[in-house]
């Protein structure tokens, strides 16, 4: 064998052995970014068949929030940009579509039933029109949370909530419809779990004030209009960088 062929075997052999080792370190690094770090993950599937029996045909305003069990701090995960920014076509802010959600991180200028600290919004974004919608959230290892979900489709109007009520001679001047539901789901950050949200009340914004009431028997198709929901507790996927990493809470 020639000298120039073994240099460049032994050559070969020193990149390959580097390589190897990179790539090793490389994946150690990367198994270690997840280690000791926790999300929450929203799974939401939205029914269109009934979104479109709707007046608007338009899929419905939500907001997703934490509340800390420990801390009692409040934190939106999510939350459609309407909403978020008071876009209502002409209408500063419409509270009568999220009443809850509105009153906890807008406010109406009154105490709430309980002082919490409210942490910035994490993600607004535009309402969501595919069927399936996910979102996750960086929480600390085995912290509890109380998971919230606060739903309206405008336009589902109904007998019990109708867009003209004939006996009161009243319009619903918001085209709300049926009013909001909240689902509710109490969450301990540890990896495997799942959870399925319940119905838990309906919302309603009545000139400055919130009452949360148990679900009106006449409430019929909004029930059904996030026809499944599911939480997780899950672990990042490994990434040597990850853009969208969300801050811990």
């Amino acid at each position: 064998m020639s000298i120039i062929r073994k240099k460049t075997i032994k050559t070969g052999l020193i990149l390959f052995s580097g390589v190897l080792i990179l790539s090793i370190v490389v994946a150690f690094i990367v198994i270690a970014k997840t280690r000791g770090r926790t999300l929450i993950q929203f799974d939401i599937h939205q029914n269109k068949k009934l979104i479109r029996l709707s007046n608007f045909a338009e899929p419905p305003q939500f907001a997703i929030w934490l509340q800390n069990k420990e801390t009692n701090e409040l934190k939106t995960v999510f939350v459609t940009h309407r909403v978020a920014v008071g876009d209502w076509e002409g209408k500063a802010n419409v509270p009568v579509a999220l009443p809850q959600w509105y009153r906890l991180f807008r406010g109406n200028g009154k105490k709430t039933d309980t002082e919490v600290k409210k942490s910035d919004m994490v993600i607004t974004g535009a309402t969501p029109k595919d069927d399936y919608f996910s979102i996750r959230v960086e929480v600390k290892p085995e912290s509890e949370w109380v998971c919230w979900i606060e739903m309206n489709l405008a336009g589902d109007f109904n007998e019990a909530f109708p867009e003209f009520d004939r006996a009161s001679y009243k319009e619903d001047e918001f085209s709300n419809g049926q009013p909001a539901l909240l689902f509710k789901a109490d969450v301990k950050a540890i990896e495997n779990q799942s959870y399925k949200p319940l119905l838990e009340a309906q919302s309603i914004w009545d000139n400055g004030d919130v009452r949360i009431e148990p679900v009106n028997d006449g409430i019929t198709t909004a029930r059904d209009v996030f026809d499944e929901i599911k939480i997780s507790v899950i672990r990042p996927k490994a990434k040597l960088i990850d853009k969208n990493k969300i801050q811990d809470m």
